[in-house]
């Protein structure tokens, strides 16, 4: 039999380019597989820029907490194409959204391979395909599946009528597939919106709102927009949330710091609210508070752990970011840490070549002491380590390049008798190398 790996490595063959947007092909797929997107338990469908998967975390800790059963497809993965696949699995009398078993992997994987033949298809499409197989085949009482790129044209848009739609903010990225402009790239965000289906917005700026608003009008679909139908924040060290039919004081995220993730939170609860009902429980909602957690999305993990050269008293953080947007959040959040525990913030960056280095690295001027440059491992794309170092130097950071990650954190670790806070950001891909560290330490 073959592996998972094998079988992946196979699919990344059936088309020539990686990224190449259409429904076309994924609906002949699924409709030789007897069209297991028809035969899901109800699907909340979300797209935007930056948070979809916080928001699904937030939202699946929710409904487990109310022992629902959850199915959940997102991407990209960080160590392993299992964590893309997610399903419920029972531990200790409950049910917890797990990745998906090698051995049932390789089943819909081969099942769908099979069926598709040779027939050119893109890697995200065939394996989207046999994840709808794969939660076809699995019982639960929700699906909740995010985009991969845009919406419109995304491969998961072939659920006709999704339970609910959610868009999370919307700005600047992958512009060679979505467009230009934040108006271009909304305009591929809203068609996951479908007639007469709830959609939940987060916040937004006033163009995408506007558009959001006039399509949801036009579809008949009602809209819970954020600061118009909800409202969350922190006061006093708790969350907030208000709506005209509930209000309620919980718990900050106590896995998923900043104020972007109390948006997020805030979210996850307006479409949990309204697809619940009555069955919300206040006091399960401060519980999934305390449960709710996504990797890489500023995580705190232990310096010793990763190198020698790194002390107890050190601070090591991993986020995935790797647009304006999300350096803003992330800015944010360590200009409050420097505010409560003030510390040399070292920053080691890998990017992908195309990402908005500029754009992203400016949120830290004044915060970051030192950028080090590294690449990252296994990607072919990635941003040679010396450039990037030469735009932060242009940019007036004092920075340098390193050959791994290793010697970066050496570097960071050289010359100083305080402790230090360093932050491994710029890429997921980079954040997944990071984590699959963990497996050898």
């Amino acid at each position: 039999m073959k592996r998972s790996e094998t079988l992946l490595e196979e699919m990344h063959k059936l088309h020539p380019k990686l990224i190449d947007l259409s429904l076309d092909r994924i609906h002949n797929l699924l409709e030789k597989l007897g069209n297991p997107h028809e035969k899901l338990p109800p699907v909340i469908h979300i797209a935007g820029t930056n948070g979809k998967g916080s928001v699904l975390a937030f939202l699946t800790a929710i409904l487990e907490a109310h022992e629902d059963r959850v199915q959940r497809f997102s991407s990209p993965h960080l160590v392993s194409f299992h964590e893309r696949i997610n399903l419920p699995i029972k531990k200790n009398s409950h049910f917890q959204t797990s990745p998906i078993s090698e051995e049932q992997l390789i089943d819909v994987l081969q099942r769908t391979k099979d069926v598709n033949g040779n027939d050119p298809i893109t890697f995200f499409e065939i394996t989207t395909a046999a994840a709808f197989l794969a939660f076809s085949e699995t019982e639960a009482d929700w699906c909740l599946l995010e985009t991969g790129l845009g919406g419109r044209l995304d491969s998961t848009n072939v659920i006709a009528s999704p339970a609910a739609t959610i868009l999370s903010p919307i700005s600047i990225d992958h512009t060679k597939f979505l467009g230009e402009t934040v108006r271009e790239i909304a305009r591929e965000k809203i068609g996951i919106l479908k007639s007469k289906t709830p959609v939940f917005v987060g916040l937004q700026e006033a163009e995408p709102r506007e558009l959001i608003e006039q399509r949801a009008a036009e579809l008949s679909a009602p809209t819970y927009l954020r600061g118009q139908d909800y409202d969350v924040y922190a006061q006093r060290g708790r969350l907030v949330y208000s709506s005209t039919e509930a209000l309620f004081d919980l718990p900050l995220p106590r896995h998923m710091l900043g104020r972007h993730q109390i948006e997020n939170a805030g979210l996850a609860i307006c479409v949990a609210q309204n697809l619940l009902k009555e069955r919300l429980d206040p006091e399960l909602l401060a519980n999934a508070m305390e449960t709710a957690q996504w990797p890489a999305r500023m995580q705190r993990l232990k310096a010793e752990d990763y190198s020698p050269h790194l002390r107890t008293e050190d601070e090591l953080w991993l986020d995935g970011g790797h647009n304006p947007a999300a350096a803003l959040v992330l800015a944010d959040i360590l200009g409050d840490l420097e505010e409560r525990v003030p510390r040399p913030l070292h920053m080691i960056v890998g990017m992908m070549e195309g990402k908005d280095v500029r754009r992203f690295l400016k949120e830290f001027l004044g915060l970051a002491s030192q950028v080090i440059a590294v690449p990252i491992p296994g990607e072919e794309n990635a941003m040679n380590p010396d450039t990037l170092a030469d735009l932060a130097c242009e940019m007036g950071f004092e920075a340098e390049s390193a050959a791994t990650l290793d010697a970066a954190l050496q570097i960071s670790a050289e010359g100083r008798h305080e402790g230090v806070r360093v932050l491994i950001c710029g890429s997921l891909y980079l954040a997944g190398y990071v984590l699959g560290l963990q497996e050898t330490h």
